[in-house]
């Protein structure tokens, strides 16, 4: 019954990870998009900032990952 909790919680931990992930990268493009729009000339700036935007979006997603997959394996066990 325990592992299926928390097989069950590591799950939902992911999907909404993914979701919010998902969703704020997309808002991270339209205002990429946007100021690259606006002002062309700082394109470069701009596509710097918005990589290392993307980087961290994912690595937290990633962290979700690891932290559901260690408590589901600790359980498990």
């Amino acid at each position: 019954m325990t592992a299926g909790l928390v097989a069950l919680a590591a799950g939902l931990a992911v999907a909404i990870a993914a979701v919010g992930s998902a969703t704020a990268q997309g808002k991270t493009a339209v205002a990429a998009l946007d100021a690259i729009w606006r002002q062309p000339d700082a394109t470069a700036d701009v596509r710097g900032t918005f990589m290392l935007a993307l980087a961290f979006q994912e690595a937290l997603t990633i962290f979700v990952m690891l932290i559901s997959l260690i408590l589901a394996l600790k359980v498990t066990v």
